[in-house]
């Protein structure tokens, strides 16, 4: 007969972090945040979406706005007071998202937008017609 083996469960030891960075990804349906460490090792991390925003809410700069600020108290948690700050996308989240680290009382030591932009690349898709 086999025997039940209890199961042991790891302590998540408390990370103590001083300075990171912060990656804001802002498309027009969503914006996510993440919060990594200055390795690159992601720390915390929130959406719209988890936030219980729903459809075409979650694009919006308020939706940014309560995404970032639950992800940066989660980090300040943990020691986090510094951060570079990069940003992706055309939503209208950036800015909101940014402005919204500042207000919290981190210190932005650097803002760059890292948006992909084609060097005629791939074709575009066809434009929309209604």
């Amino acid at each position: 007969m086999a025997r039940a083996r209890k199961q042991v469960r790891k302590r998540k030891e408390r990370r103590v972090v001083p300075a990171g960075n912060v990656y804001i990804h802002a498309s027009f349906n969503n914006t996510l945040v993440a919060i990594t460490d200055t390795e690159g090792n992601v720390i915390c991390w929130s959406s719209s979406g988890s936030k219980g925003f729903k459809g075409a809410k979650k694009g919006t700069a308020y939706a940014s706005q309560i995404a970032t600020e639950a992800a940066c108290r989660k980090a300040m948690d943990m020691g986090l007071r510094e951060v570079n700050v990069f940003s992706k996308g055309p939503g209208n989240g950036k800015e909101s998202a940014i402005r919204t680290i500042n207000n919290l009382g981190i210190k932005i030591r650097l803002i760059k937008d890292q948006t992909p932009v084609p060097h005629n690349g791939c074709r575009p898709r066809g434009r929309r017609r209604v």
